[in-house]
């Protein structure tokens, strides 16, 4: 078991599986009171079994987390409050694919997908940050991804919600500065998830293709860069974009 987080309240979207789940994972391990929020109540309330049958009773718990509600957001922030009693750190991970074109994705889809991937993430900031005021500060992860970067033929809104959200991180970067709350983004490149399941052989193949180191991520690998811009040691660190993609933006 690390320190890392020793002392921290983290609250984390879309953490029922996949890179959620390795972040929830790997911050209880490095010390830190979890509450993990999904819309994947099933899958949400096995992990949570899960790490109880792990560790006995670990400082992390569940709750259903739809991001696109200002109310969940509020009940999950107060839910940390009472619980773990403050909250220091957000992580905005909770996101949904788009896939199609410009000319043949519906107004439904492009709606779905901005309201998740985007306006998702914005609830959440608007929702911790009175939180982490009362603590004297805190740090806010958004997980974009390798396409806020970089273009590609299909995904139009997946694409413009991840681009979004990273100038949205340096927005806030500059707002909660000075109030110490510091806000950076990741940009993960292809990671070993569900979120890969839509996309099919071919697709992958160009994806991979791409990719000097010519393999996924583990989403442990990504779940570090995390863990790094959410403790201290990053103090200096805001408005940054930490790219984990074994090499695809590189060329």
């Amino acid at each position: 078991m690390g320190a890392r987080l020793a002392g921290k309240v983290a609250l984390i979207s879309g953490a029922a599986r996949g890179m959620g789940a390795a972040t929830v994972r790997l911050f209880l391990e490095e010390g830190a009171h979890v509450v993990f929020g999904d819309v994947l109540a099933d899958e949400g309330n096995r992990l949570e079994a899960d790490l109880v049958a792990d560790h006995g009773a670990p400082p992390a718990r569940f709750v259903v987390l739809d991001v696109t509600s200002e109310a969940d957001w509020a009940r999950a922030v107060a839910f940390a409050e009472s619980t773990f009693g403050g909250l220091d750190i957000l992580v905005n991970n909770a996101g949904t694919s788009g896939p199609g074109r410009t000319e043949t994705s519906t107004m439904a889809e492009w709606d779905r997908v901005l309201a998740v991937n985007l306006t998702g993430a914005l609830l959440g900031i608007r929702t911790t940050v009175p939180a982490m005021r009362k603590r004297g500060g805190g740090s806010i992860v958004n997980v974009s991804s390798i396409y806020g970067m970089v273009g590609a033929a299909t995904g139009p809104a997946y694409q413009a919600s991840k681009g979004g959200l990273r100038m949205l991180s340096r927005s806030a970067a500059f707002e909660y500065a000075t109030q110490g709350i510091r806000v950076n983004s990741v940009h993960p490149g292809l990671v070993d998830t569900p979120m890969l399941a839509p996309l099919s052989p071919e697709q992958l193949g160009v994806r991979l293709a791409r990719t000097p180191m010519a393999r996924y991520a583990d989403p442990r690998e990504v779940a570090y860069g995390l863990l790094y811009l959410a403790s201290d040691e990053a103090s200096f660190v805001t408005g940054a974009e930490l790219v984990i993609d074994g090499g695809y933006t590189a060329s």
